[in-house]
């Protein structure tokens, strides 16, 4: 019998867009704040090194993906390169930990979107809405993730532009950025904190299997939405903390529309809510896309029930697996806390890029694009070094939250083997 396929039919541009609507929502509007509670200006430092490892991650991602591309991602390189229980162990803690954050994204746009009484209704609205929209088809999922993105993108250069022009007369100023900072272990914290914001292009490797020439578009795609993306982060940190300071930005809840009235430019506030709001959309909506691939990647390899791996006669989507994260996510977010959410997701997606560094070390294939394979395999070093050390500075409560949901996963495994 042969095993379901998806249809390619994503372009490059298509892939850039779903990394960037993936990662730009998941940061800029949820974990500048945490961060600065954390490190104070050290954000600044934390960032830079969350950059780097995810440089890392990114580039062996794209190694990996040219030579895979098929739905899945790491869960796929982990299987073929390291074994199945490597494979597994990715794939579990990207579905666990990208499902708490759908469930956060679902919760951040209703809390700039809805008034508070009617704001987890709305939520539990805006999950159903965008599963919906993925089950007739992934070109289409692609279309609307354009549609929020460059919105988006304008409304983050509007923040930028009211610290570059507008006026400032009771903000911190630039004096903010040389104010007091956490030690070392506060701004390695706050790292694995804002790498949450970068595991976006995660998505487009679990898209593989639905795009176009995949061997030069999914290499290209990463590198291009990543650039993008250092940009705007360093941006838009620099901004909110020239306006707000430190402590003005930990203990703000909306930090982008106080920056641009700290800034003088109140006028802009209604349109950062709509970008926040906007954002949360497009991080959702990817987010929901990459679950729904890897969790059709692991049932159709047996490591979920295999009914998850049907895909849909006419949109080729695998319609039961998008059904399935729809209706645990609108649980979530009916019962969980949004504060708790963020580390909890960057221990599984740091556990996820782990294994995906080791795959790409222990990867011998060349590449027309790799000009140096040894390069290659340090990076891929670094990459995992940064991950490890980072899951260990992650709050006490994520990192042992984390450590039992993925050990609760791999005696499951264990168990539907001993059943076979």
């Amino acid at each position: 019998m042969t095993s379901p396929r998806l249809a390619r039919r994503l372009t490059l541009g298509d892939a850039v867009f779903i990394g960037l609507g993936s990662m730009i929502g998941a940061g800029v509007f949820a974990v500048f704040q945490p961060a600065a509670q954390t490190a104070g200006v050290g954000l600044l430092v934390g960032l830079a090194i969350a950059a780097v490892v995810a440089f890392c991650n990114a580039h062996s991602s794209a190694r990996l993906a040219a030579q895979y591309p098929s739905a899945g991602g790491t869960y796929v390189y982990g299987r073929e390169l390291l074994g199945p229980w490597w494979g597994f162990a990715a794939g579990w803690s990207f579905v666990v930990g990208k499902v708490a954050s759908s469930a956060a994204m679902a919760m951040t746009f209703a809390a700039y979107a809805v008034p508070s009484p009617w704001s987890r209704l709305a939520a539990v609205a805006v999950v159903v809405v965008l599963v919906t929209v993925n089950l007739f088809g992934i070109t289409r999922t692609a279309f609307l993730t354009r549609l929020i993105v460059v919105p988006v993108l304008a409304l983050l250069a509007v923040v930028v532009a009211s610290g570059l022009l507008g006026s400032a007369p009771s903000g911190p100023g630039a004096d903010a950025l040389a104010g007091p900072s956490g030690d070392a272990f506060a701004v390695l914290q706050s790292a694995g904190l804002l790498f949450f914001a970068f595991a976006g292009y995660a998505r487009i490797a679990t898209l593989g299997e639905e795009v176009r020439d995949p061997a030069r578009t999914i290499p290209r795609a990463i590198g291009i939405a990543f650039a993008v993306v250092v940009v705007v982060y360093a941006a838009v940190g620099v901004t909110a903390l020239g306006a707000l300071g430190a402590s003005g930005l930990a203990a703000s809840d909306n930090p982008l529309v106080d920056v641009v009235t700290a800034n003088g430019w109140a006028w802009a506030s209604p349109l950062v809510r709509i970008g926040a709001a906007l954002a949360s959309l497009g991080a959702l909506l990817a987010l929901i896309t990459g679950i729904g691939r890897t969790s059709f990647a692991m049932a159709r390899e047996g490591d979920l029930p295999r009914w998850f791996s049907a895909v849909h006669a006419r949109y080729s989507t695998p319609y039961r697996a998008e059904i399935a994260v729809g209706i645990v996510v609108v649980v979530l977010v009916l019962v969980a806390d949004l504060r708790g959410v963020i580390a909890f997701s960057s221990f599984g997606v740091l556990l996820y890029y782990f294994v995906a560094n080791v795959a790409a070390f222990r990867q011998r294939r060349e590449l027309p694009w790799v000009r140096m394979r040894t390069v290659g395999r340090v990076v891929s070093v670094v990459g995992a070094i940064g991950c490890a050390v980072l899951v260990v500075t992650l709050p006490l409560p994520a990192i042992v939250t984390g450590a039992a949901v993925v050990l609760a996963g791999f005696a499951l495994r264990a168990l539907r083997m001993s059943r076979v």
